[in-house]
């Protein structure tokens, strides 16, 4: 029964995360700014971390689901 939620919730983080970190990997290839008005570096490993958070939560949810 509560396998449901698990698995909507780790879905919904790891595509979360998948997207973010794409999307920062594309933006870092191209030069564009991942973030207006913030330092490229900072900005590209904030997002990579929180990308990464993401796809890591989303695993453990799979794990308990």
């Amino acid at each position: 029964m509560e396998n449901g939620p698990a698995i909507f919730a780790g879905v919904a983080f790891a595509l979360f995360g998948g997207g973010l970190v794409s999307w920062t990997v594309v933006r870092v290839r191209q030069g564009e700014p991942v973030a207006h008005g913030v330092n490229r570096v900072a900005s590209a490993t904030l997002t990579s971390v929180a990308g990464s958070a993401a796809l890591a939560l989303g695993m453990w949810c799979f794990t308990r689901g």
